[in-house]
């Protein structure tokens, strides 16, 4: 009895969107695979998401709202999750220009997404105990001494995609908090700032090209807008129904860049059609609705905050990554969460969704 009342209070509105487009992402990583004639990818990604499954439902046993009243338990984790930044520099291995991951055997570990979600939780606790504060610029001021230290370590790898869904995430906050209009503007202004000595100072050649290459697309049509060009055609091609599982020419015979991560939802759209990419998109409303209702619904500020703060990393990430596709924003390498390949962003999302699905049962 106490096992089906267990499952009762499971948030099923909250996982079960999470566990479609996980399915969608399983088998077009599966699709990407017979092109390559490698199935190892697969078959690390539903190792991956059995450890989700599990870690959503474990969390739901505990009461995690200590995450609000125990200081030292979050400080600890930031300064952990600093500390696996840091250690990037010295033992992370380089996958195409970015030195982003701890290689363990035949898995890499990226300590980035994880860091994202310790981020939220430490800036939902700093603006839940000063939200009567947030009027003043000297709160906001801090939160973005907060973000800025793992922004700045990230940036250095360079990890331009994953830099701007750690800002989206504090900005969001920022905005979601309750910011005058006079210091929104301020940040605004503030923000252009960093960006222009970013260009000058931080970016690599090769980020600065794909910005240039956004802005105009025929600049080097056969160098780096090749991969915008290839996922519009990929996209174009795939009709209502697609051309089937295995036999997409873009995905299967490598036109398509990173089919698996950065491009993954061409690849659906080319084998799988529009309806599937209807699916796909409805997934993620009906998992933000949920989300931003659990925020609403919620009496207590930190179950709130965190509940936004895991609204904005989604859509950033989900808006950039698309948006690569179209080119409607640069590629910055960044993957369509839930779907795209790569465990350790698998497990910080499913460990996102467990920590508000827990919050938001006792709040």
């Amino acid at each position: 009895m106490k096992f089906f009342n267990f499952f009762k209070k499971i948030d099923w509105f909250l996982i079960l969107p999470a566990f479609l487009l996980s399915c969608l992402g399983l088998l077009s990583i599966y699709s990407s695979s017979l092109g390559e004639g490698n199935f190892l990818n697969f078959k690390k990604q539903i190792i991956f998401f059995a450890i989700s499954i599990f870690l959503v439902f474990f969390l739901s046993f505990f009461d995690l709202r200590f995450l609000k009243t125990n200081s030292y338990l979050v400080l600890t984790l930031y300064f952990l999750s600093l500390t696996s930044l840091v250690g990037l520099f010295l033992f992370g291995s380089q996958i195409r220009g970015v030195k982003g991951w701890y290689k363990i055997g035949a898995f890499s570990l990226d300590p980035v997404p994880i860091t994202a979600i310790i981020l939220i939780i430490v800036l939902s606790k700093y603006f839940s105990t000063r939200h009567v504060e947030i009027q003043r610029f000297r709160p906001i001021l801090f939160s973005g001494l907060y973000a800025a230290i793992p922004i700045s370590l990230i940036l250095f790898q360079p990890d331009l995609g994953s830099t701007l869904s750690l800002i989206a995430i504090w900005f969001g906050l920022v905005l979601f908090s309750g910011i005058k209009i006079r210091h929104f503007l301020i940040l605004i202004l503030v923000f252009l700032i960093i960006f222009w000595l970013s260009w000058s100072f931080l970016l690599k050649d090769y980020q600065r090209q794909r910005i240039v290459s956004f802005v105009n697309p025929q600049i080097d049509p056969q160098g780096i807008s090749w991969n915008v060009n290839q996922s519009k055609i990929a996209i174009g091609a795939g009709g209502l129904l697609g051309k089937g599982i295995g036999k997409g020419s873009q995905t299967q015979y490598g036109f398509l860049p990173e089919p698996q991560t950065d491009f993954i939802f061409s690849a659906i759209a080319e084998e799988m059609g529009f309806l599937v990419v209807t699916i796909l998109i409805f997934g993620f409303l009906f998992l933000f609705w949920r989300i931003i209702k659990l925020a609403l619904d919620s009496t207590n500020n930190f179950t709130r905050l965190f509940a936004a703060g895991l609204f904005f990393f989604l859509l950033s990430q989900i808006f950039i990554n698309i948006g690569m596709t179209f080119g409607l924003v640069p590629v910055v390498g960044l993957p369509l969460p839930l779907v795209s390949y790569g465990g350790s962003q698998l497990l910080a999302l499913y460990l996102g969704l467990g920590i508000l699905m827990s919050l938001s049962r006792r709040a």
